[in-house]
């Protein structure tokens, strides 16, 4: 009788603890599920970006390539200055907190781009190149992992901040896609199979997407540490990868236009800014 009790007390006990972790949860809307799943499904479809690349000539795409690098980088830091920090910081205020997940968001980049560098430069000389294809690969699904959650993370905050933020992935990922499209094809992957596994890669930003959006609703105020360090990314991102390339032409005219190109991407973003302000 004593143990019959002990089990029905145990039962309670166990029922109370289920019932208070209900209370803790977070109800994410289905507004915010439905934004964040279309979008990075749009995202993973510019894996075939790659596609559009077989009939142009080199000399052609590396101009349009380079104009959309500018465009990326003045993307990606006018979403983070102007979308994603100051929403946080109106949100939550801008405290020590913040600053530090912006820095561990640079760091968590940096680790992740010199882990996918040290395999790309110890495998490119490798008898069987395919191993450099694969390890670009898998470098690019934990890329597009990342992307998913930003992605999830921006659209909490508001869905202003979401759209931003996917056009400035969008922007940052064409010509990264026709470059990974490139190394499958040079890997000795057909243009299909290329496609099929560049496109499978770029699948994971839904799984990220996912994980990030069940993370909110069992813990609170979530957004306050991702949208930040999101905002690190990006910034790490634009001036670390992408203003680099830009420094690498020499001819006036082009730089005058690349110049003019980053700053409508901070435009870009701006107005959406006001576009959502004003909504």
């Amino acid at each position: 009788m004593e143990n019959h009790l002990h089990g029905e007390g145990h039962l309670h006990e166990v029922g109370e603890h289920a019932h208070e972790a209900l209370e803790h949860m977070v109800e994410v809307p289905g507004e915010v599920w439905l934004y964040a799943l279309g979008s990075v499904l749009l995202v993973s479809l510019i894996a075939f970006a790659g596609i559009f690349t077989l009939s142009m000539k080199k000399e052609s795409l590396q101009k349009i390539v380079m104009y959309l690098v500018s465009f990326a980088a003045g993307a990606l830091l006018g979403d983070a200055f102007l979308h994603m920090l100051p929403e946080v910081a109106h949100e939550y205020g801008f405290d020590m907190q913040i600053s530090m997940s912006v820095l561990i968001g640079i760091l968590i980049f940096f680790v992740t781009e010199r882990f996918i560098h040290y395999h790309h430069c110890h495998n490119v000389d490798h008898p069987h190149i395919h191993s450099f294809a694969i390890m670009n690969l898998i470098g690019d699904g934990v890329h597009n992992l990342i992307d998913g959650m930003v992605i999830a993370a921006s659209y909490m905050v508001s869905i202003e901040v979401g759209i931003a933020t996917t056009l400035a992935v969008v922007f940052h990922e064409i010509p990264q896609e026709m470059g990974d499209f490139g190394v499958l094809l040079h890997g000795g992957f057909s243009r299909g199979k290329a496609l099929l596994l560049n496109f499978g890669s770029a699948l994971l930003a839904v799984a990220g997407a996912v994980i990030t959006l069940l993370l909110a609703s069992h813990i609170e105020g979530v957004e306050k540490y991702l949208v930040p360090i999101a905002a690190g990314g990006f910034i790490y991102i634009a001036c670390t990868d992408l203003i680099p390339e830009l420094h690498k032409e020499n001819s006036r005219s082009k730089l005058i236009g690349q110049f003019i190109v980053f700053l409508i991407g901070i435009g870009v973003m701006w107005l959406l800014l006001e576009f959502g302000h004003g909504h």
